[in-house]
């Protein structure tokens, strides 16, 4: 099972907001034994939300969306995931009862646009919001999220703790190592070699050029292949004749 993120808002792309959500959504399923496996940055662009959403609702992987969901007239998520799931726009009857009892003390009562932040694409589960109690919407395997942090972070976790608890696999644990005097082309084989002997593994290699040049060279993966690969690595490394150091931890 993968995961991934959509973050969806002109502001992030145009700087004048900083996003937080993909942090924050690495944290909480790091914290689960969940790897996030992709995020896709999206401008307010409904074509461009429909068609993305096309893509990812023929997909298996589970997809969390942050922003759009409101009822300004920027806010297109809700009606592009209907558009791309060709599935009718309806005002969801769970979402109807939190949103008229959010409202019910409010002197401006219940308002018509306050009920369209309540219309989900049809065949929609509610999210629970715990801040104001505006629901977001589960579709398939994708699940919709507010873009306030305050909102979309406990909704997060309630749809992570509610639906994927047996989804944790072991963590994958990572061993590196700092190589001096290497340029990264005289790495590169004895990279393949690693990969070939351990495809199961991720091998990386991370160049730096300040305060001093060097190479973190390094796998990541199952504990029992980490630790036979990243001496694969540091003998191949010291049999290339180039220094090395374990990175730290």
């Amino acid at each position: 099972m993968k995961f991934g993120a959509i973050i969806i808002g002109d502001e992030i792309l145009s700087g004048k907001r900083q996003d937080k959500h993909l942090a924050k959504a690495i944290t909480t399923m790091s914290e689960r034994g969940i790897e996030l496996s992709w995020a896709q940055y999206l401008g307010d662009d409904p074509g461009l939300i429909a068609a993305t959403l096309r893509r990812t609702f023929a997909g298996e992987d589970v997809v969390f969306s942050f922003g759009g969901i409101g009822a300004t007239p920027d806010d297109h998520t809700r009606q592009s995931a209907a558009a791309a799931a060709g599935v009718a726009l309806k005002l969801h009857p769970d979402a109807e009862a939190e949103i008229r009892d959010r409202f019910r003390d409010d002197p401006k009562g219940v308002t018509p646009q306050r009920l369209m932040m309540g219309e989900f694409p049809e065949g929609s589960a509610i999210i629970p919001n715990p801040y104001n109690r505006i629901p977001g919407f589960s579709f398939r395997n994708h699940h919709f999220l507010p873009g306030f942090p305050e909102m979309a972070w406990p909704m997060l976790a309630w749809v992570l703790n509610n639906h994927y608890a047996d989804a944790a696999a072991v963590p994958p644990v990572e061993a590196a190592i700092i190589v001096r005097e290497a340029g990264e082309s005289q790495l590169i084989e004895l990279m393949n070699e690693c990969v070939r002997a351990y495809p199961q593994l991720k091998v990386f290699s991370l160049p730096r050029v300040t305060p001093e040049r060097f190479i973190e060279l390094g796998v990541r993966g199952n504990a029992a292949q980490v630790a036979e690969a990243i001496a694969m690595l540091q003998s191949g490394v010291s049999g290339l004749g180039f220094p090395w150091v374990p990175a730290p931890a």
